[in-house]
């Protein structure tokens, strides 16, 4: 069996799409008929995550930690408990291909980080996009971590030791526990997803806080939002 886990908070807006398009890549016919399921754990949500995740088909958790790490590990676990061997992980403002479980399997490997793209830029400077453009690796051989994009088998999750109950950076954290362990990371451009540019973000360290400090070195000097950000990559 398999799993999509998929961490939510206070998400309706975009829950619906993100479960919609698992659910596709779950039915996806070269997985030829193997049981994938669609995981979505609610955390402190006071909107209709919920709801409208149950009626579009995804099995949800609710929980009251106000963490993304704590969420993660929570799915994980409900996936475990169903007995999957491939845990893969997306967002809720996030959006994958249909092909996506199938690229990741491909792949062959304990561990896949994948990239990501934006659907919409308005948010952002025209600057910021073209920043991402000059910098980000969308190509085999990229050294970016997304949870957006990450799927591990679970022989490798329980032996790194699972998500840590980190509120930002608990892909990264995972990703460097994979490492210590020696487990194959396929460092993989193939299975595809697109996730938000948005500036309501929810992880403090995660691709929108990245994309809005970046932005910051673009603003007029003198702006009230400005400052040093020579050191901003788009890595996470």
């Amino acid at each position: 069996m398999l799993a999509i886990v998929i961490p939510a908070h206070n998400e309706a807006a975009h829950i619906g799409a993100c479960v919609a398009a698992a659910r596709r890549a779950a039915d996806h016919h070269q997985l030829l008929g193997e049981a994938a399921r669609v995981i979505v754990v609610a955390d402190s949500c006071v909107d209709e995550t919920a709801g409208i995740a149950r009626a579009m088909g995804a099995e949800v958790s609710c929980i009251d930690a106000r963490n993304v790490g704590m969420a993660r590990a929570h799915g994980a676990e409900r996936a475990l408990a169903l007995g999957a061997r491939w845990l893969a992980f997306t967002d809720a403002d996030t959006t994958v291909a249909e092909d996506w479980l199938v690229r990741q399997l491909d792949c062959c490997a304990d561990a896949v980080c994948g990239v990501i793209g934006v659907h919409d830029w308005s948010p952002h400077l025209g600057a910021v996009r073209e920043h991402f453009g000059r910098t980000y690796t969308d190509a085999d051989g990229h050294r970016h971590i997304h949870g957006a994009n990450l799927g591990v088998s679970a022989r490798a999750y329980v032996q790194a030791g699972g998500f840590a109950p980190l509120e930002s950076s608990e892909d990264v954290a995972l990703v460097e526990a994979l490492m210590a362990i020696g487990a194959n990371i396929e460092w993989s451009a193939s299975p595809r997803v697109v996730t938000s540019a948005r500036t309501d973000f929810r992880a403090k360290k995660g691709f929108g806080a990245t994309l809005l400090e970046v932005g910051k070195r673009y603003l007029p000097i003198g702006s009230d939002d400005a400052d040093s950000a020579d050191s901003v990559a788009i890595a996470a």
